[in-house]
């Protein structure tokens, strides 16, 4: 009789222990989630600096800024653009883009007792188009307006497997963690283009606005809309002229080329609104043999703007 009575007490006695044994661990060991909206600001900063590659621009087209250690994310641009009219006699201009983008930015995760720090990888590709018409105002100067429009895609890695804590699976997660943001862009270029051309010298000035508006959409999670304003001015000058060389059976050309963009959109998130770039190279000319490519230039360039400045390499082609 008195066992039949305290065996039931026995078992009550270890579920209750079981059951505070669980609740301490699930209270001591809190999960641990992201800290703020600074996601969602990082978003915005993203789409942002999507405006350094969707508009064609000769001092952007190669961007490397590195943290130095100092807790800013790692960039990482890089631009591969062009454009053409056909002929004067069917003045439509064409022009299209790629452009790569990889921002490292780092996340402080807490789950109320202890911080940590997440690195994440968030890599960007955009496609970038416009077509326009050329008005002739006088020689060899013409008006173009241009309706450009782009597509891009965001996607993001969050590196938790090498830290091996436990954390909060939510709606912020849920993009950082493998997730993906597209985004559309549409706008206009109003450019005036100068080309020169004789036989001792070229000259090519182009001065271009760009205005584009991009909005996320398709997004992995609900807590990640962004939208940001691409706005550019840039000017761009090149001239060339035979160096007294011969090969294949034209003149070899040196080049000479200045550009200058300020940046009036949301693209100053990378804490410089100025780019200059200074560049000399030489121009081979192969129109006098049956190959599609007429022209290549290498040239090397100095770029420099508020807190930054460096130097890069190029090879270009005409076709």
């Amino acid at each position: 009789m008195t066992v039949s009575r305290a065996l039931p007490r026995l078992i009550g006695g270890i579920a209750l222990m079981a059951c505070a044994t669980w609740a301490q661990a699930q209270g001591g060991q809190p999960s641990f989630s992201a800290q703020g909206d600074r996601i969602q600001q990082l978003v915005n900063g993203v789409l942002g600096l999507t405006g350094y590659s969707v508009v064609p621009d000769l001092t952007a087209s190669s961007l490397s800024i590195d943290s130095g250690g100092d807790g800013n994310p790692q960039i990482i641009l890089s631009q591969l653009a062009g454009g053409f009219t056909p002929s004067r006699k069917t003045p439509v201009y064409v022009e299209g883009g790629i452009a790569y983008s990889r921002y490292d930015p780092e996340f402080v995760f807490s789950n109320g007792q202890e911080e940590r720090t997440v690195p994440v990888k968030w890599v960007t590709l955009a496609l970038t188009g416009g077509v326009g018409w050329d008005f002739p105002i006088a020689q060899d100067l013409y008006f173009r307006p241009i309706f450009n429009f782009s597509l891009g895609r965001v996607t993001s890695d969050l590196r938790l497997a090498s830290l091996a804590i436990d954390y909060r699976k939510g709606t912020d997660l849920d993009f950082l963690d493998k997730g993906h943001l597209d985004s559309y862009g549409l706008g206009g270029s109003l450019m005036l283009d100068y080309e020169m051309v004789r036989p001792d010298q070229e000259i090519d000035v182009e001065l271009r606005y760009t205005a584009m508006r991009l909005k996320s959409f398709g997004e992995s999670s609900k807590a990640v809309k962004g939208s940001a304003d691409a706005i550019a001015a840039s000017l761009y000058t090149r001239y060339r002229a035979p160096t007294g060389m011969t090969a294949l059976d034209r003149p070899v050309r040196y080049v000479l080329e200045y550009a200058y963009t300020r940046y009036l959109g949301d693209q100053p998130s990378l804490g410089f609104s100025n780019l200059h770039s200074i560049g000399a190279g030489l121009e081979l000319d192969s129109s006098g043999h049956d190959i599609f490519i007429t022209r290549t230039r290498l040239v090397g360039r100095y770029r420099f703007g508020n807190n930054v400045s460096g130097f890069g390499i190029s090879l270009a082609v005409t076709f």
